[in-house]
């Protein structure tokens, strides 16, 4: 037992910092409650964490070469759980999103060293076996967030989703020390203007998006969002191009397999997890469902993928990362657009079937996604490699979660707005962000039900179809024979951590 502890300080930080990507989808109504917080606020509060943690995952795993990785894993758990504190403290949404921020840095600390931790410390059969856990632990995570977020907000308290954070934290922090032997240290620098200008990228183009839901699409401050947007991303490729240690080679781009395996990773999240939290939000304000009843009725999609990912593990190891891949995410996109279907008089149960189909869609894709981005370049990338794809799955879903939000309030607009309802872009904003019960006094209950059950439905298909594409682009592009994960190596070690 004692060859597999490392493994468990790997996997328990791995678990927590992507749970918390999720956890919160449930505990939305009772936090825009309990802090007058509104659409905007709430989409703040999910998309700020996935934000900084793909911004500065790349740039976080240079720094982890130069400072040792255990040093830097260490130190994320211990950030991440100040900041946890901080969230569970917060007197109003600001204070919550800002936490969320910091929160986001200490997992991006922790994520960028897991792989470099496994690879170090196993070999051989090992090291497959040791990957493979991290793989289902880290697509069960994001799955189960609903369900215990559900359970904690209603138990306790919807502040315990960040609290609970604390003593895991310190049982994670306990065990890498005693487990974890110090890491080596490479000669790579920090490419510290590559992580700003990506930084400014990604998150003012979730901005722009998120502003178009509020002042459109058309209106000259999205534009000038986009603009900015725009710009860091042409900084980005200055800088990359010019930079001795790059955060990414650009020209890995070129190569059809890792380009399709980056939009795999970007739409996974965004098609699987995007629509959740608004779903959530229509469970709990229009069907008046408890956080505990919310989150267990999202439960077959935490239940399919644990199990999917389980039986891929087993039954599909070593098959073509395309096919994996590939299906998984045709699975994901069809089960996402079956939820669609929803209208005034739909329940809980109208999602069931698709869910359990996207379900399994992830348990396919999540522990496929590193093996298939490390095939797909030489063995020199692969540990950019590795870093670049959960990059892109949590840049995935902060954009998601931002679009999807953006059509769902778009629709709800329409629809309000064709029921004779005055202001209905305000009231849809409301709607959307949990506030039904302020709308009820002046609109009927068959309208506002109604009105929400076409967003979810415009959002659902727009994801699902975002699943649907991507999955035809592994299934055309990803050309490459899978390699064997054991393969993944750490860079050259240059001195030996010390303390």
């Amino acid at each position: 037992m004692g060859k597999w502890r490392p493994l468990t300080a790997v996997c328990l930080g791995t678990f927590m910092l992507l749970l918390d990507v999720t956890v919160v989808i449930v505990a939305l109504p009772d936090m825009a409650g309990a802090l007058d917080a509104s659409l905007t606020d709430l989409q703040w509060v999910i998309d700020i964490y996935a934000l900084v943690l793909a911004a500065l995952l790349l740039g976080a795993g240079a720094a982890a070469d130069v400072l040792g990785s255990r040093r830097m894993y260490v130190a994320g758990i211990a950030l991440f759980a100040a900041a946890s504190l901080g969230c569970g403290l917060a007197s109003g949404p600001a204070a919550l999103i800002a936490m969320r921020g910091v929160q986001g840095l200490g997992a991006a600390a922790m994520f960028a060293t897991t792989l470099s931790l496994l690879a170090a410390e196993y070999q051989g059969r090992e090291r497959s076996v040791a990957l493979g856990v991290w793989g289902a632990v880290s697509g069960a995570a994001a799955a189960l967030g609903p369900v215990l977020g559900g359970v904690l907000t209603q138990s306790l308290d919807w502040r315990w989703i960040f609290f609970i954070n604390l003593p895991v934290s310190v049982a994670a922090i306990w065990m890498t020390l005693r487990a974890v032997r110090p890491s080596e240290r490479g000669s790579r620098r920090v490419d510290w203007a590559g992580t700003a200008s990506f930084a400014l990228f990604a998150g003012a183009a979730t901005y722009a998006v998120v502003r178009a839901g509020e002042a459109g699409w058309a209106s000259a401050r999205t534009g000038v969002w986009f603009a900015v947007a725009a710009a860091g991303l042409a900084a980005f490729v200055v800088v990359e191009r010019r930079v001795a240690d790059p955060l990414i080679d650009l020209s890995l781009f070129a190569r059809p397999s890792f380009l399709a395996v980056m939009a795999a990773g970007l739409a996974y999240n965004a098609a699987a997890f995007g629509v959740l939290p608004y779903t959530s939000i229509w469970l709990q304000t229009l069907l008046g469902m408890s956080p505990v009843r919310a989150g267990l009725a999202l439960l077959p999609l935490a239940a399919t993928a644990f199990v999917a990912a389980a039986a891929s593990g087993r039954l599909l190891h070593g098959a073509p990362h395309r096919w994996v891949i590939g299906g998984g995410l045709l699975l994901i996109g069809g089960g996402t657009v079956a939820q669609g279907v929803l209208d005034a008089d739909s329940g809980w149960a109208a999602l069931t079937a698709g869910l359990a189909v996207a379900g399994i869609g992830v348990g396919l894709v999540s522990p496929a996604l590193a093996g298939a981005a490390l095939s797909s370049v030489p063995q020199r990338n692969a540990g950019m490699a590795g870093g670049a794809v959960n990059t892109f799955r949590q840049l995935g879903y902060a954009l998601g979660v931002a679009v999807f939000g953006t059509i769902a309030a778009a629709r709800m607009t329409t629809s309000l707005d064709g029921a004779g309802v005055d202001g209905a872009a305000g009231a849809a904003h409301t709607l959307a962000g949990g506030g039904a019960t302020a709308l009820r006094a002046t609109t009927a209950e068959t309208v506002l039900r109604t009105a929400f059950a076409s967003g979810l439905n415009t959002a659902a298909v727009a994801a699902g179809i975002a699943g649907l594409l991507a999955g035809l682009a592994v299934l055309v592009w990803v050309r490459a024979p899978a390699a064997p994960e054991a393969q993944v190596r750490t860079n050259p070690p240059v001195a030996v951590e010390r303390g």
